[in-house]
């Protein structure tokens, strides 16, 4: 990965973590289904920087009142899921203890360090919630910072939980327009 100045092209990947795939209250393995589009994304160097963002919770977390308990730190829920964790050792990571990395601690300060950036490029789960949470207050801070920096989340690198009061097609597309209506990109790459 180039240094933090250099990078014009960030690849962003959220909450790709066992506690939502693979284990845990949170996981559906229907959002595994993205992993190879991410990966090809990772390996075709459409990008020039690669982050990762894992909910990373202390067992006391506040987002425990309003979510099942998930992803607590030290466990193997708040880790990559395997596909991912080879490109780990050339990626900045991030943990955060909320739905939106903003918020998570070296975050914004590594996106004002990238001096060059024109581009994010966001994948991961849940498109409705972690993604969409991420992808329009970003928008918004290069929009009151003056940056003209392009936002996307593409549909092919997003995904969503399913379940009963949750129907994943219907959540994904109603966070796809209004992402779209906040000046993110979703058309697919």
């Amino acid at each position: 990965m180039k240094k933090k100045e250099e990078i014009k092209k960030l690849l962003v990947i959220v909450d790709m973590v066992n506690g939502f795939i693979r284990e845990g209250n949170m996981a559906d393995p229907g959002i595994a289904e993205i992993l190879p589009a991410i990966r090809n994304c990772i390996e075709s160097s459409r990008c020039d920087g690669l982050a990762f963002i894992r909910d990373c919770h202390p067992e006391d977390a506040a987002e425990f009142r309003k979510f099942p308990v998930h992803c607590v730190a030290g466990t193997s829920e708040s880790e990559l899921v395997d596909e991912l964790k080879e490109y780990a050792s050339d990626s900045l990571d991030y943990e955060k203890n909320s739905t939106s990395a903003v918020f998570a601690p070296g975050f914004l300060e590594d996106i004002d360090a990238m001096t060059s950036l024109e581009e994010v490029i966001i994948g991961g789960c849940c498109t409705d919630i972690c993604v969409m949470n991420l992808a329009m207050p970003l928008t918004n801070y290069f929009d009151q910072n003056n940056r003209k920096v392009t936002v996307r989340a593409p549909k092919n690198l997003t995904e969503t939980y399913n379940a009963p009061a949750h129907p994943r097609a219907e959540y994904n597309e109603m966070a796809n327009r209004l992402m779209e209506l906040s000046g993110v990109s979703t058309e697919e790459l």
